[in-house]
């Protein structure tokens, strides 16, 4: 009966996510090292192929395509070399060639070519008078993937997650890559982007990264700022800040979204034991697994489910990352409490593609880079919550199999940058809260944090977010940027029953009315 509405929601999910997949989730994991930051020429140790006209999926007007060859290992540059894989989008009006704007793709582990549709839709109007640069960061995409094949959505759904041997499977996933896979954190990742600017003749970049691509945005403001004209930094993971903290987050995002629908006359009486009705299914589901045949909710064919707990509070966490899935909560937890977990198979069908992520250079950044900054401090901290728990888990078994040294420390010091930079966090946020942007702001001093009320995870693909970021490209200034357009609610109603979402608001309703209007 759902499989529809959910394929239609699948669509419509937000690209470029910063997306932790729950540990039982039986995901195979790669392996990863991040070395120290480049001493090596990267333009003397690179070999380019010829760019040409190309078409990516979505888009029906010519890109420009092309790769270039670098060093697996900067430090042996005559040893193997990889292929990285870029696009340009080209400016719909042409200024001049001297600048351009480079998108970074979250994850990690995301391609950014593999969602070039959701960023040109994005960036608009940047492309009006500016090109527009994807690139497949290594390990990712086209260039050299490190991806870890795992089970069919069908598996998935009958599999318990409990007989998955977290350290088994990733030894068999790191041997069936053909890489060394040491070479796959940021650092290196970071050599091959300028390497690309270098190869296209950009003097100047602006730069747009959305969750763990803000990363990869501060890496680059602080090894070669002297390239990068404005940065924006979008669902912001400072570098202060080790991901795995990520819990507290999820448990936030969860209490804002209760909140929102106790205040909320409709969805509060339709479902007004909402937290009960959370606390009900999970503790019933921490005993036992609940195993039932249910219409797949992508194809409508009777298939087994195991419904675990974790797949239940995983599949109501990754719905918390686009307002489209979040409006879905309510219902699914209600329904999941009276037995019925369609709507619940429904929203981990979502999320079972695992927004494309290679898994083996998700492993080579979080084992290096995040993992091992751990203090114990903030392993007790982590542990308070469900996710921080299986996280830590998860990670401390794949770790151990990849046997990571970690980065140097001064990875972790604050971005110290007077390069105008706007940072923009989503209030509902599950991933990377205000308070992370708020601590990257420590040492920006030509920056601005706006925090959108309504958005969630990806603020400039849910609200006015991608206006500003055009302003500040052609301005390149952050100084008249206003913040008042984030105001504006684009929070989905709450779905009430499988097909019917409560009613918007006389005041929502009568200012949408009056936009029409306009645009009319």
């Amino acid at each position: 009966m759902l499989h529809g509405m959910y394929s239609q929601l699948r669509a419509r999910v937000s690209p470029a996510l910063w997306r932790h997949k729950p540990a039982a989730i039986a995901v195979l994991l790669g392996a990863g090292l991040v070395i120290p930051a480049a001493q090596a020429d990267t333009q003397t140790a690179v070999t380019s192929n010829e760019q040409q006209a190309c078409y990516v999926d979505g888009l029906s007007e010519q890109m420009q395509c092309g790769s270039i060859l670098v060093p697996e290992n900067y430090a042996k540059p005559e040893g193997k070399q990889i292929q990285i894989h870029y696009v340009v989008m080209p400016a719909i009006k042409p200024s001049d060639k001297v600048e351009a704007l480079l998108a970074i793709a979250g994850g990690p582990g995301q391609s950014a070519i593999e969602n070039a549709q959701g960023f040109d839709r994005m960036l608009t109007k940047v492309r009006q008078t500016e090109d527009v640069i994807l690139i497949d960061q290594r390990g990712t995409g086209q260039s050299n993937p490190l991806q870890c094949i795992g089970d069919s959505f069908d598996s998935a759904l009958a599999d318990n997650e409990s007989d998955f041997d977290t350290r088994v499977e990733t030894q068999k996933c790191l041997e069936t890559l053909d890489a060394d896979v040491t070479q796959y954190g940021s650092l290196s990742a970071l050599k091959d982007f300028e390497a690309v600017r270098q190869h296209l003749g950009y003097q100047k970049l602006h730069l747009y990264g959305v969750s763990y691509g803000t990363r990869m945005a501060q890496l680059y403001m602080r090894h070669y700022p002297e390239h990068l004209a404005t940065v924006t930094l979008d669902g912001v993971v400072p570098m202060q800040q080790s991901v795995l903290a990520i819990g507290n987050a999820i448990a936030r995002a969860f209490d804002l979204l209760i909140e929102d629908c106790t205040n909320n006359d409709l969805c509060h009486t339709q479902f007004p034991e909402l937290r009960a009705d959370l606390e009900k299914v999970d503790a019933e589901l921490t005993q036992a697994p609940r195993i039932s045949m249910v219409p797949d909710p992508l194809t409508g064919e009777l298939t087994q489910l195991t419904m675990t707990r974790n797949k239940f509070k995983g599949a109501l966490r990754m719905a918390l990352y686009s307002p489209s899935t979040r409006s879905l909560i309510p219902h699914a937890i209600h329904q999941a409490a009276k037995g019925n977990f369609q709507p619940i198979t429904g929203l981990y069908a979502l999320g079972i593609d695992n927004a494309g992520i290679a898994m083996g250079m998700h492993a080579s950044v979080v084992c290096g880079e995040d993992w091992q900054r751990l203090t114990p401090e903030l392993r007790t901290k982590t542990s308070e919550s469900y996710f921080g728990k299986e996280m830590l888990k998860t990670f401390a078994e794949s770790c151990a199999v990849w046997s990571m040294p970690a980065v140097n420390a001064d990875f972790a010091k604050p971005i110290a940058s007077d390069i105008p930079t706007l940072l923009l966090s989503g209030e509902l946020d599950p991933a990377t809260p205000p308070s992370w942007g708020e601590l990257a702001m420590e040492k920006l001093t030509n920056a601005k944090h706006f925090i959108a009320p309504y958005a969630t995870h990806g603020v400039a693909y849910q609200s006015c977010g991608n206006d500003l970021i055009a302003e500040l490209v052609d301005q390149g200034s952050v100084a008249e940027l206003d913040a008042e357009c984030l105001n504006e609610d684009i929070r989905r109603n709450f779905y009430l029953n499988a097909s019917t979402v409560e009613a918007i608001p006389s005041d929502i309703l009568d200012r949408r009315n009056e936009q029409t209007a306009l645009i009319k």
